[in-house]
Protein backbone atom coordinates (compact mmCIF):
# COMPACT_ATOMS: atom_id res chain seq x y z
CA UNK A 1 0.00 0.00 0.00
CA UNK A 2 1.29 3.46 -1.23
CA UNK A 3 0.59 6.71 0.31
CA UNK A 4 0.68 10.05 -1.67
CA UNK A 5 1.25 12.91 0.22
CA UNK A 6 1.05 16.15 -0.48
CA UNK A 7 2.55 19.90 1.45
CA UNK A 8 2.31 23.03 0.05
CA UNK A 9 4.10 25.64 2.43
CA UNK A 10 5.31 29.11 2.44
CA UNK A 11 7.97 29.00 0.23
CA UNK A 12 7.87 24.83 -1.10
CA UNK A 13 5.39 22.77 -3.09
CA UNK A 14 6.11 18.84 -2.36
CA UNK A 15 4.03 15.89 -3.10
CA UNK A 16 5.82 12.59 -2.50
CA UNK A 17 5.18 8.80 -2.01
CA UNK A 18 5.49 6.17 0.63
CA UNK A 19 5.12 2.56 0.38
CA UNK A 20 6.07 1.60 4.68
CA UNK A 21 9.66 1.31 3.96
CA UNK A 22 11.54 3.40 0.98
CA UNK A 23 9.79 6.86 -0.72
CA UNK A 24 10.26 9.66 -3.21
CA UNK A 25 10.04 13.14 -2.54
CA UNK A 26 9.58 15.88 -5.27
CA UNK A 27 10.01 19.15 -4.41
CA UNK A 28 10.25 22.27 -5.75
CA UNK A 29 10.98 26.16 -4.11
CA UNK A 30 8.82 29.34 -4.85
CA UNK A 31 10.10 31.76 -6.63
CA UNK A 32 11.13 34.98 -4.57
CA UNK A 33 12.35 38.23 -5.85
CA UNK A 34 16.07 38.99 -5.56
CA UNK A 35 16.69 41.37 -2.46
CA UNK A 36 13.03 40.31 -1.13
CA UNK A 37 11.77 38.78 2.11
CA UNK A 38 9.71 36.22 1.05
CA UNK A 39 6.20 35.99 -0.37
CA UNK A 40 2.70 37.43 -0.01
CA UNK A 41 0.05 34.32 0.76
CA UNK A 42 -1.61 35.51 -2.41
CA UNK A 43 1.75 34.89 -4.46
CA UNK A 44 1.97 31.95 -2.63
CA UNK A 45 -0.90 30.27 -3.54
CA UNK A 46 -0.84 31.21 -6.55
CA UNK A 47 2.81 29.58 -7.36
CA UNK A 48 1.35 26.29 -5.45
CA UNK A 49 -1.65 26.16 -8.45
CA UNK A 50 0.94 26.20 -11.18
CA UNK A 51 3.43 24.24 -9.81
CA UNK A 52 1.82 20.87 -8.09
CA UNK A 53 0.82 19.21 -11.52
CA UNK A 54 4.85 19.22 -12.37
CA UNK A 55 5.68 17.72 -9.26
CA UNK A 56 2.63 14.96 -9.27
CA UNK A 57 4.12 14.33 -13.36
CA UNK A 58 7.86 14.14 -11.95
CA UNK A 59 6.00 10.87 -9.50
CA UNK A 60 4.43 9.68 -12.69
CA UNK A 61 7.29 9.75 -14.26
CA UNK A 62 9.26 7.73 -12.09
CA UNK A 63 6.18 5.07 -11.69
CA UNK A 64 5.56 5.91 -8.32
CA UNK A 65 1.81 6.68 -8.75
CA UNK A 66 0.50 3.20 -9.69
CA UNK A 67 -0.57 1.86 -6.37
CA UNK A 68 -2.05 5.01 -4.72
CA UNK A 69 -4.02 3.41 -1.74
CA UNK A 70 -4.51 7.27 0.11
CA UNK A 71 -3.97 10.35 -0.11
CA UNK A 72 -2.65 12.84 2.91
CA UNK A 73 -1.88 16.58 3.05
CA UNK A 74 -0.83 18.63 5.06
CA UNK A 75 -3.72 21.42 6.15
CA UNK A 76 -2.08 24.07 8.45
CA UNK A 77 0.90 24.97 10.36
CA UNK A 78 0.29 23.52 13.76
CA UNK A 79 -2.24 21.23 14.72
CA UNK A 80 -3.37 23.81 17.19
CA UNK A 81 -6.45 25.97 17.43
CA UNK A 82 -6.17 29.14 15.32
CA UNK A 83 -3.49 27.64 13.04
CA UNK A 84 -3.78 28.90 9.39
CA UNK A 85 -2.08 29.57 6.59
CA UNK A 86 -4.17 30.19 3.09
CA UNK A 87 -0.99 28.44 1.14
CA UNK A 88 -1.47 24.91 2.66
CA UNK A 89 -5.05 25.13 0.38
CA UNK A 90 -3.45 23.79 -2.67
CA UNK A 91 -2.19 20.91 -1.55
CA UNK A 92 -5.48 19.95 0.47
CA UNK A 93 -7.50 21.32 -2.23
CA UNK A 94 -5.51 18.66 -4.95
CA UNK A 95 -5.32 15.97 -2.23
CA UNK A 96 -9.11 15.80 -1.35
CA UNK A 97 -9.76 16.03 -5.17
CA UNK A 98 -7.45 12.94 -6.12
CA UNK A 99 -9.18 10.67 -3.13
CA UNK A 100 -12.59 11.23 -4.37
CA UNK A 101 -11.10 10.09 -7.90
CA UNK A 102 -9.14 7.21 -6.93
CA UNK A 103 -11.94 6.52 -4.40
CA UNK A 104 -8.94 6.07 -1.65
CA UNK A 105 -9.28 7.42 1.88
CA UNK A 106 -8.26 11.26 2.67
CA UNK A 107 -5.70 12.10 4.96
CA UNK A 108 -5.38 15.67 7.12
CA UNK A 109 -1.85 16.23 9.52
CA UNK A 110 -0.39 19.67 10.07
CA UNK A 111 3.04 20.79 8.31
CA UNK A 112 4.90 20.58 11.23
CA UNK A 113 3.65 16.90 11.87
CA UNK A 114 5.27 16.29 8.96
CA UNK A 115 8.06 17.50 9.91
CA UNK A 116 8.53 15.34 12.61
CA UNK A 117 7.50 12.34 10.80
CA UNK A 118 10.19 12.97 7.93
CA UNK A 119 12.86 13.45 10.74
CA UNK A 120 12.12 10.35 12.39
CA UNK A 121 12.17 8.13 9.12
CA UNK A 122 14.91 9.68 7.67
CA UNK A 123 17.12 9.36 10.40
CA UNK A 124 16.47 5.42 10.72
CA UNK A 125 14.79 6.03 13.91
CA UNK A 126 10.82 5.33 13.55
CA UNK A 127 10.40 4.42 16.47
CA UNK A 128 10.81 7.53 18.10
CA UNK A 129 7.05 8.28 17.25
CA UNK A 130 5.52 5.69 19.34
CA UNK A 131 7.16 7.12 22.45
CA UNK A 132 7.87 10.36 24.26
CA UNK A 133 10.62 12.49 23.05
CA UNK A 134 12.06 16.20 22.54
CA UNK A 135 12.10 18.09 19.41
CA UNK A 136 13.08 21.13 17.57
CA UNK A 137 11.24 22.44 15.12
CA UNK A 138 13.64 25.21 13.00
CA UNK A 139 12.78 27.13 10.00
CA UNK A 140 12.20 29.67 8.17
CA UNK A 141 8.45 30.69 10.47
CA UNK A 142 9.58 28.57 13.74
CA UNK A 143 11.56 28.10 16.11
CA UNK A 144 9.61 25.65 18.47
CA UNK A 145 11.14 22.93 21.57
CA UNK A 146 8.68 20.31 21.30
CA UNK A 147 7.23 17.38 24.00
CA UNK A 148 6.19 15.12 21.79
CA UNK A 149 4.13 12.08 22.55
CA UNK A 150 2.19 9.51 20.32
CA UNK A 151 -1.50 9.98 19.10
CA UNK A 152 -2.29 7.33 17.47
CA UNK A 153 -0.45 7.10 14.56
CA UNK A 154 0.07 10.66 14.50
CA UNK A 155 1.96 12.49 17.02
CA UNK A 156 1.01 15.31 19.52
CA UNK A 157 2.99 18.17 19.40
CA UNK A 158 3.11 20.61 22.73
CA UNK A 159 5.68 23.52 22.74
CA UNK A 160 7.60 23.77 26.05
CA UNK A 161 10.06 26.39 24.71
CA UNK A 162 11.76 27.89 21.38
CA UNK A 163 11.57 32.02 20.02
CA UNK A 164 9.83 34.71 21.66
CA UNK A 165 10.28 36.80 18.74
CA UNK A 166 11.39 36.33 14.83
CA UNK A 167 12.73 32.63 14.44
CA UNK A 168 16.20 31.78 13.74
CA UNK A 169 15.28 31.12 10.27
CA UNK A 170 13.94 34.73 9.68
CA UNK A 171 17.51 36.08 11.51
CA UNK A 172 19.23 33.79 8.92
CA UNK A 173 17.13 34.62 6.00
CA UNK A 174 17.73 38.44 6.73
CA UNK A 175 21.10 38.25 7.53
CA UNK A 176 21.40 36.82 4.08
CA UNK A 177 19.67 39.29 2.45
CA UNK A 178 22.09 42.16 4.00
CA UNK A 179 24.73 39.94 2.28
CA UNK A 180 23.39 39.50 -0.73
CA UNK A 181 22.23 36.19 -0.67
CA UNK A 182 19.43 34.89 -2.71
CA UNK A 183 16.29 34.02 0.07
CA UNK A 184 16.42 31.58 1.68
CA UNK A 185 19.47 31.96 2.14
CA UNK A 186 20.18 29.42 4.58
CA UNK A 187 22.35 27.04 2.34
CA UNK A 188 24.23 29.73 1.46
CA UNK A 189 24.75 31.77 3.79
CA UNK A 190 25.92 28.28 5.99
CA UNK A 191 28.67 27.59 2.69
CA UNK A 192 29.83 31.33 3.36
CA UNK A 193 30.18 30.58 7.37
CA UNK A 194 32.41 27.49 6.30
CA UNK A 195 34.68 29.54 4.42
CA UNK A 196 35.59 31.45 7.93
CA UNK A 197 39.22 30.38 9.61
CA UNK A 198 39.02 33.11 12.71
CA UNK A 199 34.92 33.14 13.75
CA UNK A 200 33.93 35.70 15.78
CA UNK A 201 32.31 34.83 19.39
CA UNK A 202 28.81 34.36 19.12
CA UNK A 203 26.46 37.43 20.61
CA UNK A 204 24.95 35.49 24.02
CA UNK A 205 21.47 35.09 24.84
CA UNK A 206 19.94 34.83 27.37
CA UNK A 207 17.62 32.19 28.95
CA UNK A 208 14.21 32.53 30.37
CA UNK A 209 12.97 28.65 31.35
CA UNK A 210 13.36 27.52 27.31
CA UNK A 211 12.32 30.52 25.83
CA UNK A 212 14.63 33.20 24.37
CA UNK A 213 14.58 36.23 22.28
CA UNK A 214 16.85 36.62 19.05
CA UNK A 215 15.68 40.47 18.46
CA UNK A 216 18.46 42.82 18.67
CA UNK A 217 20.96 40.12 16.77
CA UNK A 218 20.38 41.55 13.27
CA UNK A 219 20.90 45.11 14.76
CA UNK A 220 24.10 43.22 15.38
CA UNK A 221 24.66 41.94 12.21
CA UNK A 222 24.18 45.34 10.49
CA UNK A 223 26.75 47.23 12.33
CA UNK A 224 29.14 44.51 11.72
CA UNK A 225 28.88 45.25 8.26
CA UNK A 226 28.44 49.01 8.25
CA UNK A 227 31.47 48.84 9.90
CA UNK A 228 33.24 46.95 7.08
CA UNK A 229 33.22 43.40 8.79
CA UNK A 230 34.05 40.48 6.44
CA UNK A 231 31.08 38.51 4.81
CA UNK A 232 32.34 35.07 5.87
CA UNK A 233 33.06 36.50 9.77
CA UNK A 234 28.83 38.56 9.39
CA UNK A 235 27.58 34.65 8.31
CA UNK A 236 29.45 33.07 10.91
CA UNK A 237 28.23 35.46 13.61
CA UNK A 238 24.64 34.78 12.53
CA UNK A 239 24.62 31.08 12.63
CA UNK A 240 27.17 30.45 15.80
CA UNK A 241 24.59 33.02 17.59
CA UNK A 242 21.66 30.78 16.53
CA UNK A 243 23.75 27.20 17.40
CA UNK A 244 24.82 28.15 20.89
CA UNK A 245 21.64 29.36 22.41
CA UNK A 246 19.39 26.63 20.48
CA UNK A 247 21.85 24.44 22.27
CA UNK A 248 21.35 26.10 25.94
CA UNK A 249 17.98 25.52 25.30
CA UNK A 250 18.56 21.76 24.36
CA UNK A 251 20.50 21.30 27.48
CA UNK A 252 18.20 22.66 29.92
CA UNK A 253 15.30 20.93 28.12
CA UNK A 254 17.51 17.47 29.01
CA UNK A 255 17.79 18.51 32.37
CA UNK A 256 14.24 18.77 33.02
CA UNK A 257 13.01 15.94 30.88
CA UNK A 258 15.78 13.20 31.14
CA UNK A 259 16.20 10.75 29.10
CA UNK A 260 14.10 11.89 26.43
CA UNK A 261 16.08 11.59 23.10
CA UNK A 262 16.04 15.11 20.78
CA UNK A 263 15.03 15.09 17.02
CA UNK A 264 15.43 18.51 14.89
CA UNK A 265 13.36 18.97 11.74
CA UNK A 266 12.70 22.10 9.68
CA UNK A 267 14.96 23.91 7.29
CA UNK A 268 16.97 25.30 9.60
CA UNK A 269 18.67 22.06 11.26
CA UNK A 270 19.89 21.25 7.85
CA UNK A 271 22.85 24.01 8.83
CA UNK A 272 25.87 21.86 9.15
CA UNK A 273 27.37 23.81 12.32
CA UNK A 274 23.64 23.57 14.23
CA UNK A 275 24.13 19.47 13.35
CA UNK A 276 27.86 19.60 14.91
CA UNK A 277 27.23 21.27 18.06
CA UNK A 278 23.77 19.11 19.23
CA UNK A 279 25.09 16.38 17.78
CA UNK A 280 28.49 16.32 19.41
CA UNK A 281 27.60 18.55 22.90
CA UNK A 282 23.73 16.82 22.91
CA UNK A 283 23.59 13.72 20.68
CA UNK A 284 20.60 15.26 19.27
CA UNK A 285 19.04 12.96 16.04
CA UNK A 286 18.91 14.73 12.92
CA UNK A 287 16.95 14.25 9.92
CA UNK A 288 18.94 13.69 6.25
CA UNK A 289 19.59 17.30 5.44
CA UNK A 290 17.28 16.69 2.34
CA UNK A 291 14.72 15.89 4.66
CA UNK A 292 15.36 18.77 7.04
CA UNK A 293 13.85 21.42 4.38
CA UNK A 294 10.00 21.78 3.83
CA UNK A 295 9.13 18.40 1.78
CA UNK A 296 6.13 15.88 1.74
CA UNK A 297 7.69 13.04 2.91
CA UNK A 298 6.63 12.89 6.40
CA UNK A 299 3.01 14.23 5.21
CA UNK A 300 3.21 10.61 2.97
CA UNK A 301 4.46 8.57 5.99
CA UNK A 302 1.95 9.79 8.45
CA UNK A 303 -0.91 9.06 5.54
CA UNK A 304 -0.25 5.41 5.11
CA UNK A 305 0.07 4.73 9.01
CA UNK A 306 -3.30 6.35 9.36
CA UNK A 307 -4.31 3.68 6.43
CA UNK A 308 -2.94 1.24 7.86
CA UNK A 309 -4.20 1.64 11.03
CA UNK A 310 -7.78 2.20 9.23
CA UNK A 311 -7.48 -1.35 7.38
CA UNK A 312 -6.70 -3.19 10.99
Amino acid sequence: MTALGLDTSNYTTSAAVFDGESGLNAGKLLSVKPGELGLRQSDALFQHVKALPERMEELRRAGALENVSAVCASTRPRAVEGSYMPCFLAGESLGRSLAQALDVPFFAVSHQQGHLAAAAWSAGRMELLDAPFLAWHLSGGTTELLYVEPEGVNVNARRIGGTSDISAGQLIDRCGVLLGLPFPAGKALDELSRSCTDRPRPLRRRLDGLEFSLSGVENQIKERLESGGEPEKVAAFCLDTVAQVVREATVEAQNRYPGLPVLCSGGVASNTRLRYVLTELCQAIFAQPKYSTDNAMGTAILGRRMLCKRKG
